[in-house]
């Protein structure tokens, strides 16, 4: 490979897409050779994303239209199905693909085809597909091909819950999630539309969201028990960001000190995930377009019981810059590159 990877990202249209971009047109070892929208193809990018005009990037065109041989490592921005079928045609181009979408996140095609409701049409990739939430992933990341990038609620929460295991009685997990209209796509629909989303809030996909599955799939890999957790997600009027509040119970003889300092203990080195101070409640508005999580911790009024809350953003740490977080990893370079994002406040 050259110095700089040359990377195509497919559906650059999408919210997902144009934040891949945005990161990446900072990154020092990639650049960008193709941008795919199928329905906007021969548009220019900047027409799309007037803040990203004047920057010189590729016209928009078809995904089947790229010169595949002069591409390295692609970024899949796509919806679920799409991804999965466009992915299988591209990889044996490639060297590197990350996938922004659902497709490759739930390891059993069965379980797949029962949460999103169609068979999953490329189950050797799906048995190779590593599961790229960073933090956990390091050395499955290293020299993957393919890679499947946690929904964004999945990140949120498994960032707050995964050093609680064996702390925790798994089978008191309660997830309450908010996510910011951004979450639900740029597609057209009368539900996203201001109207709709501003002054008010709701809970949706209540007992049936999608995500479950996949946070369960994975606190279930990283214990000794089969885990299913009570997860509700709601919209609210922001456009970007996220936030998960955990309930769970102590485990026997666990005290909330000793909890308090796993994390901190856990955490201490990453340069992407925070524990606040005691007393610390962390805020959406303090890691907004950055790749930061923080993590509050806090002893419930109930004894024996703690609540966790996590923040992201979740188009950049719950979406394209763990993606580029992910990419990093696997080709060795430094995990921060091109991820230096200061949040914009207000």
């Amino acid at each position: 490979m050259a110095d700089k990877l040359k990377t195509a990202i497919l559906g650059a249209s999408g919210y997902t897409g144009a934040e891949a971009v945005r990161i990446l047109s900072g990154h020092p070892r990639v650049e960008i050779e193709a941008l795919t929208a199928n329905r906007h193809a021969g548009s220019d990018f900047g027409d799309i994303y007037p803040h990203l005009a004047h920057a010189g990037y590729p016209t928009l065109q078809k995904w089947d239209d790229v010169n595949w041989d002069g591409i390295d490592v692609v970024f899949a921005c796509l919806p679920h199905g799409a991804s999965e079928e466009t992915i299988s045609a591209v990889a044996p181009c490639v060297s590197k693909v990350i996938d922004l979408s659902a497709d490759f996140r739930i390891k059993d095609a069965a379980l797949y085809e029962k949460t999103y409701g169609r068979a999953h049409t490329a189950p050797k990739l799906l048995s190779d597909a590593v599961y790229g939430l960073t933090e956990y992933a390091r050395d499955d990341l290293k020299g993957a091909d393919l890679v499947a990038c946690p929904g964004c609620y999945p990140t949120a929460s498994l960032l707050a819950l995964l050093p609680a295991l064996g702390l925790i009685d798994t089978d008191t997990i309660v997830i309450d999630a908010k996510s910011g209209v951004s979450g639900a796509g740029r597609k057209e629909s009368a539900a996203l539309i201001y109207p709709e989303t501003a002054e008010g809030a709701h809970a949706y996909g209540v007992a049936n969201h999608r995500h479950a599955p996949e946070i369960d799939q994975i606190l279930t890999r990283h214990t000794d028990k089969d885990v299913r957790v009570s997860f509700t997600p709601h919209l609210i009027p922001m456009n970007r960001g996220m936030i998960a509040t955990v309930y769970a119970k102590l485990g026997e003889g666990v005290d909330f000190k000793g909890f308090r300092e796993t994390y901190e203990a856990k955490y201490a080195n990453e340069p992407f995930v925070h524990v606040e101070a005691a007393g610390v409640v962390p805020h959406t508005r303090h890691v907004r377009a950055s790749n930061q999580c923080r993590i509050g911790i806090f002893e419930d009024r109930r004894p024996g019981h703690v609540i966790i809350i996590s923040v992201i953003d979740n188009l950049t740490k719950g979406s394209s810059g763990q993606a580029v977080q992910n990419l990093n990893v696997m080709m060795g370079w430094e995990e921060t590159l091109g991820l230096d994002l200061v949040p914009v406040f207000p």
